[in-house]
């Protein structure tokens, strides 16, 4: 997955040249970007993995869904799934080249092709998950899934025994370094002698690796389980060994009832209800979306009662404070891996910070790619 690797590069360029101010929030164009419309509208979605995933993807198609019932009769929708980044190119053109003006791309590794296609269609709307380029006719869309992420964090500090917490990851980029490095900070606040044993799997989605390193994880003495990738698989892993996990993108109490303790939910549903009301009013624009827990693009899956009340107390303290902006959870001092100090006390990393964020911060063990 070079494109995924050759973005380091491009994002540190791009935060240092200042290109990446206006993508924290919602930074959006100053025109409406209208385009002639055929109606009911056509709206194509692009999806990484096969919509049974239980996580990313899953929760895409429950958006979509409720797009379709929110505004019946106006919207046709479907979706192509279980596309390869490397070859998602010819997959958006069909999109376009079969009548629909309002497409989502919803992968890391669509970002360029999209771009490119969307150059080529300017009588199509494109919205891209996860990057970071925009055109007049092309905007993009993230989360901020590492709020969630120090809040497990807190909850993995109180609940392992072991104090080893093992985190299965997929691609090194920033949106991962954030999501581990807030974890751990989550994780030291409420046991700071714990310890992040880190397995690279180099996939979003692959059952069979992801039970792999759940299974590498336990057997070195890990008795919590997170991770960055897409399927339940880890979560059943920690079901059958009597450990704890928490979901990714889903709710997966389903495969671990006694061994989900909370986790991150995603819930793109009203994001792309209101994209495809705008693009049908005229009142479109070209931007970029990074919404959290405030805005509930972000969730947190419910806790479980096994977690003390204390500890749940301040999840929700916690929680309330991130919402309404009193507590920043990237504030200084910050050590990363070697001990270097990253982040002085008194300063906290900003949006532009985190969004070429490269390192993983103390008390994170394995290789930072």
């Amino acid at each position: 997955m070079s494109s995924r690797r050759d973005f380091l590069k491009g994002m540190g360029a791009l935060a240092a040249a200042g290109a990446l101010g206006g993508l924290p929030g919602r930074s959006m164009a100053s025109e409406y970007y209208r385009i002639p419309l055929k109606k009911p509208l056509k709206v194509g979605f692009v999806y990484v993995d096969p919509i049974g995933d239980i996580g990313w993807t899953y929760q895409h198609e429950l958006g979509r869904k409720y797009m379709d019932k929110m505004l019946a009769g106006k919207v046709v929708s479907n979706y192509v799934a279980d596309v390869a980044e490397a070859k998602s190119e010819p997959v958006i053109r069909r999109l376009a080249q079969t009548g629909h003006q309002l497409i989502f791309t919803t992968s890391f590794g669509y970002m360029d092709p999209t771009l490119k296609v969307a150059k080529e269609f300017p009588h199509v709307i494109f919205e891209q998950a996860t990057g970071f380029k925009t055109a007049p006719n092309m905007g993009n869309y993230n989360g901020r899934f590492y709020e969630a992420q120090y809040l497990t964090g807190l909850v993995a500090g109180a609940m392992t025994k072991t104090d080893k917490i093992g985190f299965i990851l997929p691609f090194p980029i920033p949106e991962v370094y954030r999501v581990v490095d807030a974890f751990t900070i989550g994780l030291h606040e409420t046991n700071p002698k714990a310890t992040v044993k880190t397995v690279w799997v180099n996939t979003w989605y692959d059952p069979s690796k992801e039970r792999e390193a759940a299974l590498t994880l336990a057997a070195s003495g890990c008795d919590v389980i997170a991770t960055h990738t897409d399927s339940p698989a880890p979560m059943q892993v920690a079901e059958s060994k009597g450990i704890y996990a928490f979901c990714q993108d889903s709710d997966q109490k389903q495969y671990g009832p006694h061994a989900q303790l909370t986790g991150v939910v995603d819930d793109w549903a009203p994001y792309y209800y209101e994209t495809a009301r705008k693009v049908l009013e005229g009142k479109w624009k070209s931007g970029s979306v990074w919404g959290g827990l405030k805005s509930g693009m972000v969730q947190l899956a419910p806790l479980n009662p096994a977690i003390p009340k204390p500890v749940a107390d301040l999840v929700y303290k916690r929680k309330k404070a991130i919402e309404d902006g009193s507590f920043a959870i990237f504030k200084g001092p910050l050590y990363d891996q070697k001990g270097t100090l990253k982040v002085p006390a008194g300063k906290t990393l900003t949006d532009n910070d985190l969004l070429g964020l490269q390192w993983f911060v103390k008390g994170v063990e394995g290789q930072s790619s």
